[in-house]
Formats: C-alpha cells, sequence, structure tokens
C-alpha cells in the first residue's frame, strides 16, 4: 500500500471504507482473519521469525569442527579404518542431536518470552469484542482505541469521542492531534488527515474506533522508519567472543600443524599423521561452547523472567551483566511515576482551602466517575477524598471539556442562587483569561502583581513541582456556556504536584554501587529539581551538565565529560544518543533505560537496551530486555544473573582450553619419545566428548558472591596467561603418567593409550572443580547437577575401559592396580591445583 491510498481511505466515506477493506462494522469473521495473516502476513515491521525444526537441525552441521570431523572420518574409511569412522559418525551424531535439544528449547524459551510482551490490541471479531497480539491484526480488522494505548496498525477512524493522538513519532510535533470520523478539512498529506491514525502513534485523550488499513511494512511507519531496519551495534560481549574464537583459531592452526610435522617426520606415516592432527584439531577445540552459552543463556532467561524481567534477545544477558554503567530517567526509576498532589497555595503563600474545593469541582472525575481522565484530576480527587473535602452544596450545572489547544478546562456550579465559573489549567493558558487576582481577600488587577506571581510560581517549578492554576468568576445563567466565556477570570492560587522518590531509591542505588554499576541520569528536567530529589535520595553528585553544553564540545572532550558528569539535565532524544556513544567509544559497556518514542536511537545504541512493558511500541521494539515492572531494582537480580551467565562461560572455556592446551603439549612431546601414537584419532575425540560432557551441567553451577561485585569483561591477554600456566602443569602430571606408564609398568601400545585416556579424562573433569571458583573447595559448594554428571560420565568410562566394547576404541585392558595409581596421580594434581589457582588468580585477575 502507498502512501496515496491512505489519502484515498481519507476522502471515502464510512461505508466506501467498508466495501475497500472488504469488512463489515461488525467486524471479520476469525476465519477470513486468519486467511488474511496466511496471505497477507503478520503486522510486524521486522518479523523475528521463530526458526523451524529443519533450520535448528542442519545448523548444527555447519560448524567448521562437524566439517573437520568428516574429513577425519573420510580419511579413516579410506584407510580401512571402518569402525573408527562409523564411532566418529556416532559422535558426531550425537553432539548435533544434543545441541539440537538446547537450541530448540531455548529458541521456545525466547518465544514465549516474547509473546509474554507482545503489544495486544482491542478488536471486533465474530461481533464481538476480543484482545488479540497486534502482529495478528489484518487489513479490514475493526479496532477500538482507548486513553493510553498504542495504535497498532494505520486505520482509517469510524467513531470518534474527544479522541486527540500524539504522532510525534512521525511529525515530531508533541501537540497532540484532534481526529475525527470525517476529514474535515481538505489535505494534500495523510499525516494531516483528521479520520487517519498511524501506527506507533499513540492515545493522549478520548476514545475511538478504526478500521485497519495498512499493517507491518506498508504503514507510514513501516515505510519511513530506518531506525528498525538499522544494523545492530557490535556490543562488549560479541566483541569479546569474536576475538577469542580469532585467538583461539590461531592456536587450533600452529598446534594441529606442529603436531602433524612432528609425527610425519618422527613416524613417517603421512596419512595417520593427517588424520591425527586433525583429530587434535577438534580435541583442542572447546566445540561445546555455542552450546554452553546457549544453555547458559537460556537458563539465565527463565531465572530473570521469574524476577519481571523478559529477555528479547539471548545475548543480552550476558551484556547486562557486564553492564559498567546504567543511564537513565529518574521518572519511574528514582520516582514513582505517579503524580501526587503536594499542595495547594493562594497568592498569598498561605494554604488554601478553597483552591483545594474549587479545583475538587472543576474536575474529570466530578463530572463524569467513569471517565479516562488525566493523572492530576485523579490526584486532586484522591487528595480531597482522602481530605473528607466535600462540595458544600454546589452543583455542577455543566462543563467545557479540556483540550490540548486551550489546556484548561472549566465548570459552570450554582450553589442557591450564586452561579460561578471555575476555571483550571495550565500556567501561562489561565493567567491569559485572568484580569485579576486575589490578594488578602480583596480582588484587584492582575497586571501589577504579575511579575511577583510570575517569580513565585517559578520558584515552585524550578524545584520539580508542576502546577495548575485555578480562577474563578461570577456568572449569569444563561442557556449554554462556551469557552468564549473564560475571560475576566480571577486568579484564585495554584495547586503543586509533585512525583515522589521511590522508598526504595536510595537502597537500590546503593546496590548498584556495590555491583559496580555506575548510574547517571538522564532528564530533561531542569537542574535544580533535579538536585532536589538527588539530595532526597541521597545520590552523591559531583558533576551536573547541560545537554546544550554537549553541542559544542569535540569527540574527545565529549568523551572525558559523560565520564566525569554524573547527571545530565535538559537533555534531548539527540543528547542521550550522544551521550550513550560517547560512553561506549569510552570502553565502558553501556545499559539504557528508555519508554519514550525519542529513546529508540540510544536504546539501540547501547550494549544493551532495556524498556518496560508500558512503553511506546518502538521503544520496546529497539529495546533488549524488557521490564515488566518500571523500577531499577528489579535490574539487580538481571544484573547479577548475566554475571553468574559470564562466569560459568569462562568456567568452561578456561577448564577446556587449559586442559587442551596442557594435552597438545604432551602430545608434541610423547612424538619425540614414543616408538607409537600415543592416542588414537578416535580415541582422542571419544575423551573430547566424554570430557566437555559434564560441562554440560556447569550452567547449573553456584557463583560466588564476590564474583558478582564487578562487572566481567572478555580479556584474552588474561585468558592466555592463565592457559599457559594450567596448560603446563596438565602437560606435566602428563609426563608423570607417560614416565609410570613406560617405566614402571612397561605398558604396550593399547594399555598406555588406555592409561592416558583415563589420566586426561579424570585430570580434566577434576579441574572444573579447581577451576569453578577462587575459594576452597569446601567454602564454595559446587551444583549438585555438576557433581552428579561427573560422577555418572566417570562411571561411563569405567565401564567402557572395563567392558569389551574397549577393542572397538583400540584400548588395552588396564591393570587395577596401575588404575588406582592414575587415580593418585589425578589427585595430586587436583590438589596441587587448588594452592596453584590462588596465585594465577590473584595475579590475573580473572
Amino acid at each position: 500500500m502507498t502512501i496515496n491510498t491512505h489519502l484515498k481511505y481519507a476522502q471515502m466515506n464510512t461505508e466506501d471504507v467498508f466495501y475497500s477493506a472488504k469488512t463489515k462494522a461488525e467486524g471479520l469473521t476469525s476465519k477470513e482473519a486468519y486467511k488474511r495473516l496466511k496471505e497477507y502476513g503478520h503486522n510486524e515491521i521486522s518479523a523475528q521469525k521463530k526458526r523451524k525444526i529443519s533450520e535448528i537441525l542442519i545448523s548444527q552441521f555447519k560448524n567448521p569442527l562437524i566439517i573437520i570431523l568428516l574429513f577425519a572420518t573420510l580419511i579413516s574409511g579410506f584407510l580401512g579404518e571402518y569402525i573408527s569412522a562409523l564411532i566418529i559418525i556416532l559422535m558426531i551424531v550425537l553432539s548435533a542431536i544434543l545441541s539440537f535439544i538446547q537450541e530448540y528449547r531455548s529458541e521456545e524459551t525466547v518465544a514465549a518470552l516474547r509473546n509474554k510482551v507482545a503489544l495486544k490490541s482491542w478488536v471486533l471479531r465474530d461481533k464481538k469484542i476480543m484482545q488479540i497480539n497486534a502482529t495478528d491484526l489484518v487489513v479490514g480488522d475493526i479496532v477500538i482505541l482507548e486513553v493510553g494505548k498504542i495504535i497498532p496498525a494505520d486505520l482509517r477512524l469510524i467513531e470518534t469521542n474527544d479522541l486527540a493522538v500524539n504522532q510525534a513519532v512521525l511529525t515530531g510535533e508533541t501537540f497532540p492531534a484532534e481526529k475525527f470520523p470525517e476529514n474535515k478539512k481538505d489535505e494534500k498529506e495523510s499525516l494531516q488527515a483528521q479520520n487517519l491514525v498511524f501506527s506507533g502513534t499513540h492515545i493522549v485523550q478520548g476514545f475511538g474506533k478504526g478500521v485497519v488499513i495498512a499493517t507491518g511494512k506498508n504503514t507510514f511507519l513501516g515505510q519511513t522508519a530506518k531506525l528498525i531496519a538499522a544494523k545492530e551495534p557490535f556490543s562488549q560481549f560479541q566483541k569479546g567472543i569474536s576475538d577469542f574464537g580469532y585467538f583461539l583459531f590461531r592456536i587450533i592452526i600452529v598446534f594441529s600443524l606442529a603436531v602433524f610435522i612432528f609425527l610425519a617426520l618422527f613416524k613417517g606415516n603421512w596419512l595417520e599423521s593427517l588424520l591425527f592432527s586433525l583429530a587434535i584439531a577438534v580435541g583442542i577445540s572447546p566445540e561445546l561452547l555455542p552450546l554452553i552459552i546457549t544453555i547458559n543463556l537460556s537458563r539465565g532467561a527463565r531465572k530473570m523472567a521469574e524476577n519481571k524481567v523478559i529477555v528479547k534477545r539471548l545475548m543480552s544477558i550476558e551484556n547486562l551483566g557486564n553492564a559498567d554503567v546504567l543511564c537513565t530517567d529518574k521518572t519511574g526509576t528514582l520516582t514513582e511515576g505517579q503524580v501526587i498532589l503536594n499542595n495547594y497555595f493562594d497568592l498569598d503563600h498561605n494554604k488554601s482551602e478553597q483552591v483545594l474545593l474549587l479545583s475538587r469541582l472543576c474536575n474529570a472525575y466530578a463530572i463524569d466517575p467513569d471517565t479516562a481522565a488525566n493523572p492530576l484530576d485523579l490526584a486532586i480527587m484522591d487528595y480531597a477524598n482522602s481530605s473528607k473535602i466535600k462540595t458544600n452544596g454546589y452543583k455542577i450545572i455543566e462543563s467545557i471539556a479540556f483540550d490540548f489547544y486551550r489546556r484548561r478546562m472549566s465548570v459552570i456550579v450554582q450553589k442557591n442562587s450564586e452561579i460561578i465559573m471555575i476555571c483550571k489549567g495550565a500556567v501561562e493558558e489561565i493567567l491569559k483569561v485572568c484580569s485579576k487576582v486575589n490578594r488578602a481577600g480583596q480582588s484587584v488587577e492582575i497586571q501589577e502583581h504579575l511579575s511577583e506571581i510570575k517569580k513565585y510560581i517559578n520558584e515552585f517549578e524550578d524545584n520539580g513541582y508542576r502546577l495548575i492554576l485555578i480562577a474563578q468568576k461570577a456568572i449569569i445563567k444563561k442557556e449554554k456556556y462556551s469557552v468564549k466565556d473564560e475571560k475576566d477570570l480571577t486568579l484564585l492560587g495554584f495547586l503543586a504536584f509533585l512525583d515522589p522518590p521511590k522508598f526504595t531509591a536510595a537502597k537500590t542505588l546503593k546496590n548498584f554501587m556495590d555491583l559496580g554499576v555506575k548510574i547517571k541520569i538522564l532528564t530533561g528536567d531542569n537542574e535544580i529539581a533535579t538536585k532536589r530529589l538527588c539530595q532526597e535520595i541521597n545520590y552523591e553528585c559531583k558533576k551536573i551538565v547541560l545537554g546544550s553544553q554537549l553541542d559544542k564540545l569535540s569527540p574527545i572532550k565529549l568523551r572525558k565529560v559523560v565520564e566525569g558528569a554524573d547527571i545530565f539535565t535538559k537533555v534531548t532524544p539527540e543528547h542521550k544518543l550522544k551521550i550513550v556513544k560517547a560512553l561506549g567509544e569510552a570502553g565502558h559497556s553501556v545499559a539504557f533505560l528508555g519508554d519514550g518514542v525519542n529513546d529508540a536511537p540510544a536504546l539501540k545504541a547501547a550494549d544493551v537496551g532495556i524498556s518496560v512493558d508500558k512503553a511506546v511500541d518502538v521503544a520496546r521494539e529497539a529495546a533488549d530486555v524488557i521490564l515488566l515492572k518500571k523500577s531499577l531494582s528489579v535490574l539487580i537480580d538481571g544484573i547479577k544473573e548475566g554475571r553468574k551467565t559470564f562466569g560459568n562461560t569462562l568456567k568452561y572455556i578456561l577448564c577446556t582450553v587449559s586442559s587442551n592446551y596442557g594435552n597438545m603439549f604432551s602430545v608434541t612431546g610423547a612424538a619425540l619419545i614414543l616408538p607409537f601414537i600415543p592416542m588414537l584419532p578416535v580415541q582422542v575425540i571419544l575423551l573430547n566428548f566424554f570430557s566437555d560432557a559434564p560441562m554440560l551441567a556447569i550452567a547449573t553451577d553456584n557463583v560466588d558472591e564476590d564474583y558478582l561485585k564487578k562487572p566481567k569483561r572478555w580479556d584474552i591477554k588474561k585468558i592466555r596467561q592463565s592457559m599457559n600456566y594450567f596448560g603446563l602443569i596438565s602437560s606435566l602430571f602428563d609426563f608423570i603418567t607417560f614416565g609410570f606408564l613406560l617405566l614402571i609398568v612397561g605398558a604396550s601400545m593399547q594399555v598406555f593409550q588406555a592409561g592416558w585416556f583415563f589420566q586426561s579424562f579424570l585430570t580434566e573433569v577434576l579441574f572444573i572443580f579447581v577451576i569453578r571458583t577462587k575459594k576452597w573447595i569446601w567454602q564454595s559448594k559446587p551444583s549438585k547437577l555438576l557433581i552428579f554428571s561427573s560422577i555418572i560420565t566417570t562411571i561411563v568410562i569405567l565401564i567402557l575401559l572395563y567392558s569389551s566394547l574397549r577393542q572397538y576404541f583400540g584400548f588395552g585392558l588396564l591393570p587395577l592396580n596401575v588404575l588406582l595409581v592414575i587415580v593418585g596421580i589425578a589427585l595430586v594434581y587436583y590438589i596441587l591445583g587448588e594452592f596453584f589457582k590462588k596465585f594465577i588468580y590473584k595475579k590475573f585477575e580473572i
């Protein structure tokens, strides 16, 4: 659909609209809606499709390591090693099935979480009102609109009741546009049509009903929104994964090539050496890393959902945990996000019961208790009712509704023979219609006191109060009152409203500081109001920067300023984007919390964008994480969960890479001293599979509280250094085992391979319990599932070595006394590792 088609709908009468959209006043049937959904697709600007089962399964075989294994299988078959080839294929299939199950479960988890925060719409279907996901809307649906709701598609209005729409997302104009079923003006642009409303805009007043004329990419927003199609920025965690992958790739190439050259030169069997080196390439690779990350993230997403934090992108869990800066507005996060009436004064600076009484009368709730009035009217009624303010015999005989042009409302009230007009509204608009002011009980000309009144009002506004003025005048009884009667009023006083700080704000901020996360407040309010709030919540502010100051800074200076400042006042959406980008360029991992339409660019630019369930659709689309409750406190558990996930992922990497790195040294040394290959290719692959098996439970492991206190970052240098140290210790015990098997036991090739296989497996499994914590084993308990999986895998290995199955893998029978000595060597390795890790963790601060 083109924009011109929108205009055609605007110019049609209602009957023609129904005919063109192939619908009726009572809406579509569910059967017809389903048919259109299948034909035209979902109401999405950027569809995030759930992968099919076949796609997930096929993706398991696109791993480069799987390709290496398949190549090794072909060589085994070529050499006549059919059993080895079959076993390798079985390992590939088992690994693929395991990965498929976990990925499928993760897909289901994410889909369920996305559905939980999906935008809902009320529609007429099957001649009744029902609620559906907005993504299921189709052309011809009749949508019911109400205050505060996001418009889910482009609609041609057929009914309205005092309807006003904020179209800032499309026009940049914050002033609401009034809407009607008929197009009262002959507009040339669809955005100006009074009987059209557009996807992404939201209702600020009244009610309405409209026919869907465009969905998804065919909406006005879909045709113009470049933001949604923008490329996702590379987060700190993704960059760390990429850097680690590149580092590992170089290690694999160097060692595989070295092993191949050594074996080929010293043993002379080039084909066997090639096969073994390919197996080594697979053995040193942490091929379960993607799966381990997926399991960790999926489990983290489920845990976070229990704490009212919904994750849209699994990778954002790690980004949230690694964040060291959180940029947020104060409304609804540090404050309650709910307006309360704080005070009411006359213009002599005295508290005035008359002002409160008149504001109770001039109130949308007093006119119609069932109306969806604005929060200010609700706050007045709540306060008046709790203070037991009565109407004192006044009766409302007529009202003039509030609108966004006048920004005021009026009521005509009568008590006995007295008739007065009460007018309530925004400061500037009430002052315009007042000619007098009440001072000390006398009505005097307002011009003489205007500068004093404005100064008094400004003092309140500068301190963060929102003011509403009250005025009145005596008026004669007549048949009809109108806006023209709103003149020559007497100003009586004002009401002061406030969004109070949250009771838990101070504690929440301390919790963030304890986690090493710096809070930066980005607000459109002024400096004075923001300072007052900070004092109330004990937020220590070192530096405040105005948004206008940022425009004058060079990129280098900007980075320095945003790092040093705690609060940014009078900021625009462009300033928010600048701040987030500058913090990222300065090396910070940035989280940004926003819920407005214009927050979308900053949400996209942050390492992790956070929004709330009731945010506008554009903000929720741009965000990575959705809070079901707008509160910083719910993010605390989310950050901890992210750090647990990162910590458990790092455990797998350190354990696998260090052990495999040590094995590579051992293989290279063994090639020089042994008359045979220390381990057959199929044995290497089997070892790799079984030593990784307990790691699948690493996602359930407990993480020390000390580990959660600071943001964690990928540091390839530290990983490499610790890998070198731990790898050399592992290699040392390999050579001790070699010496024992060769010099003391006098083992044959098959017995030697069985002995080293068991020792390699046992030391790697024990090393999991060394590396998982900086503390001693008795100070930090591993998860029960990790212990259980390690024990079960060890039993499976023993069954394999002491049953007829061993001959299929080329193992000899390992004497029991030899097995016990190997267990003793592994235990000494574990004890030494417990002491040595203290040095490693302290030296490299991993």
